[in-house]
């Protein structure tokens, strides 16, 4: 009886982890694709011809809803509709327009598309609508491969390629860089220890079927759960805790040569840059002087901008990933208004969890 009562209620919905937000941003996102598509492709074909099919509601779902899954692409929405268009055709044009013509068809165009790594669901229903759609498909013959179903498929891609980036959502998809920034052949050092990238290849291989998220966003998710279990395993030390506050800085217009010897003096490889309200402006380290060759200079301009931050109340977990996969080994500790409180080194870091560890094992 319970396993009965475990069966039905595996039919009950699971709750989508998914903000109200981003609900509304993917409404808005299949509005303006169908509409633009319905009102182009309807200008360009005219009204006395097929100008919009339906599968294209079921890649707006794709595109729009979860465009970080694999069959949300460019090359899948484009490859799977056109190849899916090609393959109900032929089947329509050799084998007649019955059930079981449309039944292979759909299996042909599944088929293919893994074949050519261009799965794409909607481009099922495009090769039923082949066989099935009636006089007007088949009258089109093999024009219905471009039209509708290539103009549908590349205007609904261009607005999707707009809205997705417009609203900072990565689309197309593309894969982290996790390569090491030293340019080793050494893997990361979140990967010596714990899982590592070939240990997610084999169990994904060995399980042997699609799932509907893309490699990198799967090892993403793995390992920021990993940290989380680590915080509630170790506690929540912070940023601010194990800073350095006593910080040796510059200002932008120090001359490089006066910077050069506070950091041989110290002994330091990098030295924060502040203005007169102690803002940080960047990043002046020893691999910057040493490429330019010029100690003549201001340390405005050669120093790096672009620098890793964090907040003193951010947990030291965070560094792990920072400064764990960078070629940065210091990240500066800002409060309000970007004012320069700390540095936090990788010999602060390790320090900090040596002696969480201690705590814990006493």
């Amino acid at each position: 009886m319970s396993s009965t009562k475990a069966w039905l209620r595996s039919f009950w919905p699971a709750p989508m982890a998914i903000s109200k937000s981003q609900q509304a941003v993917s409404c808005l996102g299949a509005f303006f694709g169908l509409s633009f598509t319905a009102w182009f492709c309807h200008s360009v074909l005219g009204a006395s011809s097929l100008w919009l099919i339906a599968p294209m509601g079921a890649s707006a779902v794709l595109l729009f809803a979860v465009p970080s899954s694999p069959l949300a692409q460019p090359w899948s929405i484009l490859g799977g509709c056109v190849v899916s268009a090609l393959v109900g055709v032929s089947c329509a044009r050799w084998l007649g327009h019955s059930g079981w013509v449309a039944g292979l068809a759909g299996g042909l165009a599944i088929g293919l598309m893994f074949a050519l790594r261009c799965l794409h669901p909607p481009g099922g229903a495009v090769a039923l609508s082949a066989v099935l759609a009636g006089e007007p498909v088949a009258q089109l013959g093999y024009h219905f491969v471009v039209f509708p179903v290539a103009i549908n498929a590349a205007a609904m891609l261009l607005i999707a390629l707009l809205f997705n980036n417009l609203l900072q959502r990565r689309y197309p998809h593309r894969a982290s860089d996790h390569h090491n920034p030293h340019k080793t052949i050494d893997a990361l050092p979140r990967d010596r220890v714990g899982f590592t990238p070939d240990d997610l290849d084999a169990v994904l291989n060995a399980r042997g079927e699609l799932l509907d998220i893309a490699r990198d966003d799967l090892e993403e998710i793995l390992r920021q759960t990993e940290e989380r279990a680590y915080r509630r395993r170790f506690g929540e030390i912070r940023c601010g805790d194990i800073m350095s506050e006593d910080v040796l800085s510059v200002g932008a217009q120090t001359s490089v040569s006066a910077a050069l010897t506070i950091m041989l003096e110290h002994r330091l490889s990098a030295l924060p840059v502040i203005n007169q309200s102690k803002q940080l402006q960047g990043m002046l380290s020893l691999h910057d002087v040493v490429a330019t060759a010029d100690v003549q200079g201001t340390c405005e301009s050669i120093m790096q901008r672009h620098v890793l931050t964090c907040k003193s109340d951010w947990p030291v977990s965070y560094l792990l990933e920072s400064l764990g996969s960078s070629v940065e080994h210091r990240m500066p500790v800002l409060g309000e208004n970007k004012v320069l409180l700390g540095i936090v080194t990788q010999t602060d870091l390790v320090a900090a969890l040596y002696r969480s560890a201690l705590e814990r094992a006493g």
